[in-house]
């Protein structure tokens, strides 16, 4: 009888030990990444870089912790070139999913491709960690998608945000009440100039100019000249990265120089420094960071060292503190579990180098709103009445030729 126990009680445990839990000598994460198309500048600064700092240091830690094992087990890496195309995304990560069997999924860049592979991480119940997306469906995607997390906020936090604080400057008396507007007609420009259209008013601002442009434009200068002569006090782009730099230059070499100045995705980027030097002075965009945080100055630190270049100043912390909250849920519930993850990353608090992390209703609000190029660094300056907010340099110097 004891005998026959013993044996039943082996039996259990080879049974048990066949499963996932115990076989488990790595985590196999795959991801799709614009390497090509107009997408690649974007994820060659904010997210490829953090993607492989994240799993050096993890790796290097000797992997993520399996409290179901009992030991750490190192990343396995799969992936793929999407090609700046919704449709690559989309293909890649099924691929990932049901070809490479891979545990999780780390997103795109950009708000257009989340949302194209949003359906498919949904359907197959992996954790969506939209690091870079910046829409107003995310309160109703979230409940679509109980998977999904908007880590950069919505389209009219960041309107608002701009708008509250010009309205600030408008009251002292540092700048007028006209707006010239010009955005991208992809999901981020088509996101952010809707939010915008909306408050302007409110904050009492007349919209002067309003105009999208296609994605790939290379010539802003007729959109330029037409918005100069109408002479703005506030110039506002929502524009992704090569745009950002082309209506840089363009606006120098055409002398239109108003008196707030704004681009939007890759003025934070070390190339727009690069580029523009001592140009840069003055010029806001979106997001910015604290450098007053000892947190934010380490982690540039080892992004320098780790990658050989510096991080851009507002969504590549918010993704390497993105993938220090996913890491967190993971170790807490010690497992392969998804849908457990999931459920941690929505009721958890994390630990990160912007500071505290949660998630409310699959949403993260704590981001810089607006930034500001100053002697040389792209500083939050708004929301004003955070610690470590600089004051805007109101007007914008004249360009330097």
């Amino acid at each position: 009888m004891l005998e026959t126990r013993r044996a039943l009680l082996t039996l259990a445990a080879l049974l048990a030990c066949a499963g996932p839990a115990c076989a488990q000598d790595k985590i196999r994460i795959g991801w799709a990444l614009s390497k090509t198309g107009p997408n690649a500048g974007g994820v060659a600064t904010t997210q490829a870089p953090n993607y492989q700092l994240w799993v050096q240091e993890v790796n290097a830690a000797g992997g993520l912790l399996l409290k179901s094992t009992g030991k750490r087990v190192p990343i396995e890496v799969v992936e793929y070139d999407d090609r700046s195309s919704s449709e690559e995304a989309v293909r890649a990560v099924e691929r990932l999913i049901t070809q490479d069997k891979v545990d999780f999924v780390l997103p795109p860049w950009g708000t257009a491709l989340n949302l194209a592979v949003g359906p498919t991480l949904h359907k197959h119940g992996y954790p969506h960690l939209a690091f870079t997306a910046v829409t107003d469906r995310a309160p109703e995607l979230a409940k679509r998608w109980p998977n999904a997390f908007f880590f950069l906020g919505t389209s009219a936090q960041y309107a608002e945000g701009l708008m509250a604080h010009l309205e600030s400057l408008r009251r002292e008396g540092r700048i007028g009440p006209t707006v010239a507007m010009v955005s991208v007609a992809d999901g981020f420009g088509i996101d952010l100039s809707g939010a915008a259209r909306k408050v302007v008013e409110k904050h009492g601002f007349k919209l002067v100019y309003d105009k999208t442009y296609p994605l790939g434009t290379q010539d802003m200068a007729p959109m330029l000249q037409e918005i100069k002569a109408l002479d703005p006090d506030v110039f506002i782009a929502f524009s992704y990265p090569p745009d950002t730099l082309t209506i840089t230059d363009q606006a120098r070499v055409a002398g239109f120089n108003p008196k707030v100045f704004y681009t939007g995705v890759g003025t934070a980027f070390p190339v727009y420094k690069q580029r523009f030097a001592a140009n840069t002075e003055g010029v806001m965009g979106i997001g910015g960071v604290n450098f007053d945080s000892p947190a934010i100055k380490d982690y540039f630190k080892r992004h320098q060292a780790a990658t050989g270049r510096e991080p851009d100043r507002w969504a590549s912390a918010i993704t390497y503190a993105g993938l220090q909250a996913f890491q967190q849920a993971l170790e807490r519930v010690g497992r392969i579990d998804r849908a457990a993850v999931s459920a941690e990353l929505k009721k958890g608090s994390f630990d990160t180098i912007v500071g505290p992390m949660k998630l409310d209703q699959q949403v993260y609000t704590g981001q810089w709103e607006v930034g500001q190029w100053q002697d040389g660094e792209f500083y939050a300056i708004a929301p004003a009445q955070r610690a470590g907010a600089r004051n805007a340099i109101v007007p914008k110097p004249a360009w330097k030729h």
